[in-house]
């Protein structure tokens, strides 16, 4: 069978019907750059005619701004918007790309009306099939994810999947999941009525224009050299696609943008002898690593194969994307899973096999926002394969960041400023890439590592860890311990185990956890952002009294939790902050904070000062020392008291522990429990690691990793940035009024806004949830972004999720909302409607009771093994 259908693709190698075939290309008005002058200056530059470049001049004239300049290199959506194969699918694992993609829907859906364009749009549907029970339980979270933002899906037997798509063969399938209003469309047509509408709005369109590069004075952007001339501009959008890396290095200032370009393979048939309707569903199956959907009456399937093909590390550069060369052992896989699926096809003719190139992320996530060099200088970019499906919603999202200086919704998932400049080596973006294309179809476990690009940045103390046992995750570049495997453990077994029920390392953290609250663990956590700001008189204390939330007028030596906020009261970052002495001040921050929380301190001090501020992340090694025997360790190592009465908590000392000088020892541990964090300078980091656990034998020490640290701070509700706090979370939300000087009379960022709020009432509240009848042995596990139900009704997502041991229970945290039975719009969330409601979580489709607790509560569990004599007594304020 396979064969035969080879013979025909070898006479279909000299065929020009795919090189003869292109979209309509009525509708938006461009002008010749050699035949038109470009204006001499303009507010905003946009750098790319394809589907993210005419959707942000879209939205930008939507919103009002007029004065915008396109340029286009070649000619409008010729890029490889022309090649997308035009599938618009919502299925997505995160919820703010559902919500691009729902978004981007509905555009699509009226934007013929709107402009008169014929974009092809089709509403088909698409079904997602799963091979196994690991797939279909993906596909179920996913389904459940859907269903509670409005996008319509069911999981359906495999009779109604031979029903809607008869072609298909069922027979080594376990299910599938229907998104009924999913769609195909002409991706370049959508381009051209996105430029079209646009145009019409007042947006002067160029094509056949190149930018050089973008000029920068004093950290502003100031306008475009072109080859046709220069703009002057206050802001440019790098909407390039695959040269959006090589444009962002060419600037005066160059900007690191992390993506690189794989060669991407779809085939087209003839139509069938029966052709396909034109809404018949498109098809994914992953576990094939293929997609299937109909093109005029015959078939469009491509894939992610497992090999990918990078191209363009050189930096080559073309105006418009030609056909690359076909590769038809490269697509052998791809085509057998095909007709494995479709067995029917064997004796079609095919037209064409497409090769084009599509950029992909380090992450697997598309790349929005403003550079952190450069005010003014925003990029939408990086797709990873999804670009017609992201392209209205991503292109709404920067317009709306542009004229209003934030979002609608959180995008701290995909904002440029999570990458810093070490993910930009071309190396590391061509072994990354290789890695991440096949990932879009692989199924994913909670808490997969990424395996390309490791060990860039490491702690002193990498090789002696890792000798003992350490496994790692990455972060931010950044290896970090997951957990210490025992030199009795079967390592093999445990590195292949991958599960959404309970994982193979669950004794493990147990044992982990239980030293930390009985003895003494180490724990590395170099990886936190650290940053010294300092002054030669009083301006670092006023300064950043403005710059953060609660008051840091403190004694020196003290200690204090505050938030960086927005002008809307939502945490730019969570952190601690030691004054070091009058005049200088230590900050803590989250990992991947290290570019964001720079960024935005440089952009909120004032330009005059004498304030400087020091990144130091790599000057300190940071071991977290927990448990009730930390005290004696570090008494001992030190020679002086570390008791309550002569270092209370949250306080900062500088010490000597063992022969080395300048420890920063602060009592605190991120968890609740009992300890001290030690800020090591590097070359003193592995004589101070080997005196504690020389030391701390006696006391029966141990390491452990961050999935121990995750547990412990998460059963003590204990929120992190980037996980349960965004930008769009107030302290007044999450129970962390205490942490703001609203009473005191001091002005600072957000202070407005949470009067307001506390005035109005919050319309969420961070909550904790215990499940009550989950059998942590034999049910599938929440891990995070599951639905919650209040009463029946959903209110809301969990936002992190761990084992307590403790408590030998799950816990969740997440934000409960108050949504009206008649309207859908959200009322004000009191404590009382939280206390008065019945909860559960759903997971993968199956709900579980659970019991709700409000913030602030430190819990103190007494605990038995049976269900019913669970005791949660609680200790207000800590």
């Amino acid at each position: 069978m396979f064969y035969r259908l080879l013979s025909v693709v070898q006479r279909q190698r000299t065929s020009q019907g795919w090189q003869n075939w292109s979209p309509a290309r009525s509708g938006a008005s461009t002008a010749e750059a050699h035949s038109v002058a470009l204006p001499a200056q303009t507010q905003v530059v946009i750098c790319g005619g394809g589907i993210m470049g005419t959707s942000v001049a879209y939205h930008l004239s939507k919103m009002g701004w007029k004065d915008i300049v396109l340029l286009e290199q070649g000619r409008l959506a010729a890029g490889s918007t022309r090649f997308c194969a035009g599938i618009l699918s919502t299925a997505r694992h995160l919820t703010i790309e559902q919500k691009m993609a729902d978004y981007s829907n509905k555009l699509y859906h009226q934007l013929e009306q709107e402009t008169g364009i014929h974009t092809g749009y089709i509403r088909t549907g698409s079904i997602f099939l799963a091979q196994n029970q690991d797939r279909l339980i993906s596909l179920k979270r996913v389904n459940s994810r859907l269903n509670v933002i409005g996008i319509p899906s069911e999981i359906i037997s495999l009779k109604r999947v031979a029903e809607l798509h008869p072609l298909l063969n069922v027979h080594d399938l376990v299910g599938a999941m229907h998104v009924p209003e999913d769609a195909v469309v002409s991706s370049a047509d959508v381009a051209l009525a996105l430029a079209s509408a646009a145009s019409q709005n007042g947006v002067q369109i160029y094509d056949r224009t190149s930018v050089v590069h973008v000029m920068v004075k004093k950290g502003q952007v100031t306008g475009v050299e072109t080859d046709k001339g220069q703009i002057e501009c206050q802001y440019f959008v790098n909407c390039a696609g695959q040269w959006a890396y090589e444009l962002g290095l060419s600037n005066e200032e160059p900007i690191s943008i992390p993506l690189h370009a794989c060669e991407h393979f779809y085939l087209l048939t003839r139509p069938l002898e029966t052709p396909l309707q034109s809404n018949t569903p498109t098809i994914v199956d992953a576990d094939g690593r293929i997609y299937i959907r109909n093109w005029q009456g015959g078939i469009l399937s491509g894939g992610f194969e497992k090999t990918p093909k990078p191209i363009f590390t050189e930096g080559k550069n073309q105006l418009e994307i030609q056909n690359l060369q076909e590769d038809w052992d490269h697509f052998e896989p791809l085509l057998s899973s095909l007709l494995r699926r479709m067995p029917e096809l064997e004796t079609l003719e095919i037209m064409k096999l497409v090769n084009c190139p599509e950029t992909f992320t380090p992450d697997m996530r598309c790349i929005m926002g403003e550079s952190p060099l450069v005010q003014g200088y925003f990029v939408l970019a990086g797709m990873n394969s999804a670009g017609l499906s992201f392209g209205g919603g991503a292109g709404k999202y920067l317009a709306e960041w542009m004229v209003h200086g934030y979002p609608s919704e959180n995008v701290w998932e995909l904002d440029l400023k999570r990458f810093g400049a070490l993910q930009s080596s071309r190396t590391f973006l061509r072994h990354r890439v290789m890695e991440v294309m096949p990932l879009l179809y692989d199924l994913k476990v909670p808490r997969w590592d990424f395996q390309t690009g490791r060990q860039l940045r490491t702690s002193p103390l990498y090789d002696r860890l890792d000798a003992q046992g350490a496994r790692w995750m990455e972060k931010h570049g950044f290896e970090r311990p997951k957990y210490f495997v025992p030199p009795d453990k079967d390592l093999l077994a445990l590195e292949q185990s991958k599960t959404f029920y309970k994982p193979d390392w669950f004794d493990i953290v147990e044992s982990e956890v239980k030293c930390c609250k009985e003895a003494v663990c180490v724990i590395d956590m170099s990886s936190f952002t650290k940053f010294e700001i300092t002054s030669t008189g009083d301006q670092a204390l006023e300064i950043l009294q403005y710059l953060f939330s609660n008051d840091l007028d403190v004694p020196v030596g003290h200690i204090v939790h505050t938030g960086m906020l927005n002008e809307g009261g939502g945490y730019e970052n969570d952190c601690s902050i030691a004054r070091l002495n009058k005049r200088s001040f230590f900050m803590i921050s989250p990992t991947d904070q290290q570019v964001h929380c720079w960024a935005w301190l440089k952009k909120h001090m004032p330009k005059d000062s004498n304030l400087l501020l020091e990144d130091v992340t790599w000057k300190y090694t940071a071991l977290n020392l927990i448990g009730p025997r930390a005290v004696d360790v570090l008494s001992e190592l030190s020679y002086a008291p570390m008791t309550s009465d002569h270092f209370p908590s949250l306080f900062c000392k500088e010490m000597s522990v063992g022969y080395a000088n300048g420890i920063r020892v602060m009592s605190m541990t991120h968890t609740g429990e009992p300890g001290f964090m030690l800020y090591i300078p590097i070359e003193y980091a592995l004589h101070v690691y080997n005196e504690v656990m020389s030391v701390g034998q006696k006391y029966g020490i141990r390491n452990a990793g961050y999935y121990a640290l995750r547990s412990l701070r998460i059963e003590k509700f204990f929120a992190f940035w980037g996980q349960d706090l965004n930008t769009l979370t107030t302290p007044l939300e999450c129970g962390r009024e205490s942490r703001v000087k609203l009473e005191k009379g001091m002005d600072f960022i957000g202070r407005d806004a949470l009067l307001q709020q506390k005035q109005n009432g919050v319309y969420k509240r961070l909550t904790m949830f215990i499940l009550d009848d989950h059998d942590t042995d034999l049910d599938l596990w929440p891990w995070w972004g599951e639905p919650i139900y209040r009463n029946g009704q959903y209110v809301g997502k969990t936002t992190s999720s761990a084992y307590s041991y403790t408590m030998e229970r799950h816990v969740c945290l997440g934000f409960v909302h108050n949504f009206s039975e008649d309207t859908g719009e959200e009322q004000v969330v009191t404590p009382d409607f939280i206390n008065r409601g019945e909860y559960e979580i759903d997971i993968a489709g199956h709900r579980f009771q659970a019991k709700a607790k409000l913030y602030p509560v430190t819990s103190l569990y007494t605990h038995k093994r049976r269900k019913d004599d669970v005791e949660l007594s609680d200790l207000h304020g800590k």
